[in-house]
C-alpha cells in the first residue's frame, strides 16, 4: 500500500522510476521533468547528490532530500543546517504541512508530491527496483506507461566489447582534458608549482581538494624546498615545513579554539608551535575551511598534509618537479606502476605514526601517512596528465606519449563512490571495469554527461538511437 511506503522504498521510486516523466507538477503548480536523479549521497546532507531537472526556467542542478512526510524537513532541522543549501527540490510521498521547505541561507525550494501519481498495487515495482529485478523485463510503469531508462537499455544491448570502447574513449577523454588544464597552468605558472598543486588537491579527496589547492596557493612550493636547503637535519626540514603548513591552514592546537588543545603536552607539538610563531607567514587559513566530518581518522587532512612534508624531504636534492619527471621517463609504460607507486609511499616513525590528530592518538599504530591507493590516485590523476602536457610544452614528445601509455596500461584502482555508481547505472559486471582508465571513463561520464543532463549527446545515443 501506498501509505505504507518507507523513506528508503520513496527513495528507490525518485530513483528509478521518474525518468523523463512530463506529467510531475510541484505543489505550487511548477512542472517539472527529471532528467537525471542524482547519485545516492554517503555523507553528510541531502540524499541524492548532482540531481538535473528540467523546469520552465530552465535545467536546475543540484541535491534532493526526500522525506516520506514534508514536515519532516524542520522535524529534522534541516532548515537550520548550511549543508542543505545545495537542495533544489524536495521529493515527498504526503506534504502534510502548511511550512515551506525553507533552506538555511533563506530560500525557499519546491516540494514534489508523490502520493498524487502513484497507484496501487505497486509491490511489483518495489521488487524491481530491489535490484533482482534488473536482471528482467521491467513491468508497466504506475502512469500507466512503459519505463524509460536509457542507460539500462543500452547496457542489456551492447556486447562488453562495445561498452569497454566506450569507457576506454571516456577515460582518455578525461586525461586529456586534465592534460589540457595542467598546460594551461603551466604557460602561466612555474611547472613546479603546477604540480605540487595538482598533487594537494589530491591530497584532500574530494571533501578537501579546494582547502588544499588554497592552501598550496597561499604557501608556494618554493618557500617549503628552501627550507630543506643547506645542511639541517631531516628532522628540522620536517618541523619547519609542518609547522610553515599547518600553521597556514590553520590548524596547528593554538588556532584551533573549538577544542581544549591547551592539554596537549608534546615536544614535537610544541617545536611546531614556536617555529610557527616565530616564522614570517602569509594570512592563516580558517579552521573551518575544513571538512573532517566522516573523515576516515587516517586519512585526516592533518595526516595529509604531514606527508607533503615527508615527499618533500625525500627529494630535497634535485627537487620534486625533476624526481617525478624522470621517475616517469624512466618507467616501463606496461609494467612499472609498483615502482611509480612506491615513489610516492610515506611510510613513518614519530609523532604521526601515532596520531591522526593533534592530541588524538590512534589506538594501532599506523606509519602509513601515504598509502600504494592513494600513490596511484594521484600517479593516475595529477603526474601522468601533468607530465603529458609538459611534455609537450617541453618539445619533448616521446614523454608525453610515456605518459598516455603508463595511463593506458595502468591496473585497477580501489573504487570510489562516483565509480560504483556508475557502474550500477549502466549496470556493468566489475570485471569489464578492468583497468584505471575504464574507471577513469566512469568518472568522465558522470561529470560531463549525465549530472549536465547531457543524455541527448551520450554517446550511448549514437550507438542505439532507438533506445532513446
Amino acid at each position: 500500500m501506498i501509505s505504507n511506503l518507507s523513506e528508503r522504498e520513496i527513495i528507490k521510486i525518485w530513483q528509478y522510476l521518474l525518468l523523463n516523466r512530463t506529467e510531475l507538477v510541484t505543489e505550487d503548480g511548477e512542472r517539472l521533468k527529471i532528467i537525471y536523479p542524482g547519485r545516492l549521497n554517503d555523507d553528510r546532507g541531502a540524499d541524492f547528490r548532482d540531481a538535473v531537472i528540467a523546469t520552465s526556467q530552465g535545467l536546475i542542478k543540484g541535491d534532493i532530500e526526500v522525506h516520506v512526510n514534508s514536515s519532516a524537513w524542520q522535524a529534522h532541522q534541516h532548515h537550520e543546517d548550511p549543508v542543505y543549501n545545495r537542495v533544489v527540490l524536495h521529493v515527498v510521498m504526503w506534504h502534510n504541512t502548511r511550512a515551506a521547505t525553507n533552506l538555511q541561507n533563506g530560500k525557499g525550494i519546491p516540494i514534489l508530491a508523490l502520493h498524487r501519481y502513484m497507484k496501487d498495487p505497486i509491490n511489483q515495482w518495489l521488487e524491481w527496483v530491489a535490484g533482482k529485478g534488473f536482471i528482467g523485463k521491467a513491468p508497466k510503469d504506475f502512469f500507466g506507461g512503459v519505463l524509460t531508462m536509457p542507460c539500462l537499455k543500452a547496457a542489456e544491448r551492447l556486447t562488453n566489447g562495445v561498452m569497454a570502447k566506450f569507457l576506454d574513449c571516456a577515460g582518455e577523454k578525461r586525461f586529456l582534458a586534465k592534460a589540457t588544464r595542467f598546460r594551461a597552468n603551466l604557460t602561466q605558472i612555474e611547472a613546479s608549482q603546477v604540480l605540487y598543486q595538482g598533487i594537494m588537491g589530491a591530497l584532500g579527496y574530494s571533501k578537501n581538494k579546494l582547502s588544499f589547492l588554497e592552501l598550496a596557493r597561499r604557501l608556494p612550493l618554493r618557500i617549503l624546498e628552501s627550507t630543506v636547503q643547506g645542511k639541517i637535519s631531516d628532522e628540522e626540514c620536517l618541523a619547519q615545513q609542518q609547522a610553515l603548513l599547518l600553521g597556514t591552514a590553520g590548524l596547528l592546537p593554538s588556532q584551533r579554539q573549538d577544542r581544549h588543545w591547551e592539554n596537549i603536552n608534546d615536544k614535537w607539538v610544541s617545536e611546531l608551535e614556536r617555529l610557527w610563531a616565530f616564522s614570517s607567514h602569509t594570512e592563516a587559513m580558517s579552521p573551518n575551511d575544513w571538512h573532517l566530518f566522516k573523515v576516515r581518522p587516517n586519512n585526516s587532512p592533518i595526516r595529509r598534509i604531514a606527508a607533503m612534508t615527508y615527499l618533500i624531504l625525500r627529494y630535497r636534492e634535485r627537487g620534486i618537479f625533476e624526481e617525478i619527471v624522470n621517475m616517469v621517463r624512466e618507467a616501463s609504460a606496461s609494467k612499472d606502476h609498483h615502482r611509480l607507486e612506491k615513489k610516492l609511499v610515506v611510510t613513518i616513525d614519530g609523532y604521526w605514526a601515532r596520531h591522526f590528530d593533534f592530541g588524538l592518538a590512534s589506538r594501532i599504530k599506523n606509519p602509513t601517512l601515504l598509502g600504494v591507493g592513494q600513490a596511484a590516485n594521484i600517479i593516475v590523476n595529477v603526474i601522468l596528465p601533468f607530465v603529458f602536457a609538459w611534455g609537450k610544452l617541453a618539445s619533448w614528445p616521446e614523454l608525453g606519449q610515456k605518459s598516455l601509455n603508463l595511463y593506458r596500461h595502468y591496473p585497477k584502482l580501489a573504487a570510489n563512490t562516483v565509480e560504483k555508481h556508475m557502474r550500477e547505472q549502466l549496470r556493468l559486471s566489475s570485471r569489464l571495469v578492468n583497468s584505471a582508465q575504464r574507471q577513469q571513463g566512469l568518472i568522465h561520464i558522470y561529470n560531463t554527461l549525465c549530472t549536465q543532463g547531457g543524455c541527448n549527446s551520450c554517446p550511448l545515443k549514437q550507438i542505439l538511437p532507438s533506445i532513446y
